[in-house]
């Protein structure tokens, strides 16, 4: 099949190609994201295959099915970006990466969360200008702290366990909880006691309309004062806005973030000659207790390649007729 391979960056063909070596797909990568504007790259071939902030709107399917492609191949969890019932509509299959590496996000928020605590990028600064002074970099000990986790699927399950082995209690949420959570020792609870209790609020649910701003003004003031709020997740669950005002009241005690709900014209690009127009961002990045990484919580070798090897195979059963193991559809 031939296949338009959109938001492509150096390791997207490194291990796409590593994948597709057996397979023979024909792969055209695409530096540009998917949107109404290029959409046109897309015409004469059978498939897409697409990120977190590509579009696939209706309008965008439309144009996609009437260039000749019956596949959208999602090279990520998410599906937030596509219209299902679109799609539909337009004959065209969908499929994702329904898993790749729990550990990489789950990983990279531990780090998040220790690095906000100790101040270490505050420290790593410092010590580049010979200042070993260690004023402002107190934080606290991790062990015996509660640690809320929302959203307890296989990446919420795997930060929970390593919270557990650094001596937290564990309490989760999530609107349809597993016994695996709490058979390694971790409990479910109500928002209300997560709110009051959390020393630490972790994000591991997917965006959905019922997810939006789960994290909004009335939310972090009910949190319990100085709580620590990381989110690997998605973006759109915290009400950016309010998270400000709250890291200005003292309420939050610290943000840490992977992804942001504005990130789409933003991560994934070097921006470093210019000047970002977004003003809320640059208000977050100046606090002295933010930290914001550029949604690379999933970026480890082993996530890479179960992420590239899983979409080739949508694509080739795809392209045999066989039943895609990975498709979604409209609810």
């Amino acid at each position: 099949m031939k296949v338009a391979v959109f938001s492509a960056k150096c390791y997207d063909r490194n291990f796409l190609n590593a994948a597709n070596a057996a397979a023979g797909h024909q792969l055209a990568y695409f530096d540009v994201p998917l949107d109404l504007d290029t959409v046109a790259l897309a015409v004469g071939y059978d498939a897409v295959c697409i990120f977190v902030n590509d579009k696939a709107d209706a309008d965008v399917l439309k144009a996609l099915a009437g260039g000749g492609a019956r596949l959208v191949a999602l090279r990520c969890t998410g599906f937030n970006n596509v219209d299902l019932k679109a799609a539909a509509q337009f004959g065209l299959k969908v499929a994702r990466v329904v898993s790749y590496s729990p550990y990489s996000v789950a990983e990279h928020a531990v780090a998040l969360l220790l690095a906000i605590n100790r101040k270490i990028h505050r420290a790593y600064n410092r010590t580049r200008d010979s200042n070993f002074a260690l004023d402002g970099l107190m934080g606290f000990d991790l062990h015996g702290k509660t640690v809320a986790v929302v959203g307890t699927g296989k990446i919420g399950r795997v930060f929970a366990r390593i919270m557990l082995g650094f001596g937290c209690e564990v309490i989760g949420y999530d609107k349809y909880p597993s016994p695996e959570f709490e058979i390694f020792g971790a409990r479910y609870a109500e928002p209300r006691e997560i709110g009051a209790r959390a020393d630490i609020i972790s994000l591991h649910c997917p965006l959905t309309p019922e997810t939006h701003h789960i994290v909004n003004a009335d939310t972090l003031a009910r949190v319990k004062r100085g709580a620590l709020l990381v989110n690997t997740s998605r973006g759109g669950l915290v009400d950016t806005e309010a998270a400000i005002e709250a890291l200005k009241s003292k309420q939050l005690g610290g943000l840490a973030i992977d992804v942001y709900e504005q990130e789409a014209d933003l991560f994934f690009r070097d921006l470093s000659s210019t000047i970002i127009p977004d003003d809320v961002l640059q208000r977050l990045i100046s606090f002295p207790n933010v930290i914001v990484t550029g949604h690379q919580a999933f970026f480890t070798q082993e996530a890479i390649a179960t992420i590239s090897k899983t979409t080739i195979n949508s694509v080739t059963e795809f392209a045999t007729g066989q039943p895609l193991s990975n498709e979604i559809k409209a609810s």
